[in-house]
């Protein structure tokens, strides 16, 4: 994944490596030039402001998956009471995450953006914990790319958000 078009959208222009891992994992095992790709993808991600600021990294990829995390930071909490984050740094990690899923999909997209993104939070983030949110690419047509994802912390049985999506697909 090498740039970002005057649209910000993401943009590919390599082939993705077979699909790999049980479904909702983004699997270690993502070809022979993992580690590679990986390292493109997280190349791609520090060229994507909000994603930079916000110190979004890519922690696993695999076709039509991707996993990224970001550190609790205190600037990111939405009540300094509590401590809890701020929605908002959720659902960016939520929508950057499904955008790097479709680009990891099989088919080899140039680009993608957000045509439609639903979440539901189930809970408050733990105070403290770091985030991460995992989503799979389970659908796509020649335009439109399906996308189902999760926000986790610490505890993986009790998602903090889940989303799905519609995203562009421009080959």
């Amino acid at each position: 994944m090498d740039a970002q078009d005057g649209a910000g959208r993401m943009q590919d222009d390599d082939a993705v490596a077979p699909r790999a891992g049980a479904a909702g994992d983004a699997g270690p095992e993502i070809g022979p030039d993992a580690d590679q790709r990986l390292a493109l993808a997280r190349q791609f991600l520090e060229q994507i402001p909000h994603a930079r600021a916000l110190g979004m990294v890519v922690t696993a990829l695999g076709a039509g998956r991707a996993e990224i995390a970001m550190k609790w930071r205190p600037e990111f909490v939405g009540d300094p009471r509590t401590g809890v984050l701020h929605g908002g740094v959720v659902s960016a990690l939520m929508d950057t995450c499904c955008g790097a899923a479709v680009m990891a999909d099989d088919s080899g997209p140039r680009s993608t953006a957000t045509i439609d993104l639903r979440i539901d939070y189930m809970r408050a983030a733990k105070p403290g914990q770091d985030i991460r949110a995992r989503a799979e690419c389970f659908h796509i047509t020649r335009s439109v790319a399906f996308v189902r994802a999760s926000a986790l912390d610490d505890d993986d049985g009790n998602p903090v958000a889940t989303a799905t999506g519609a995203f562009t697909v421009e080959r």
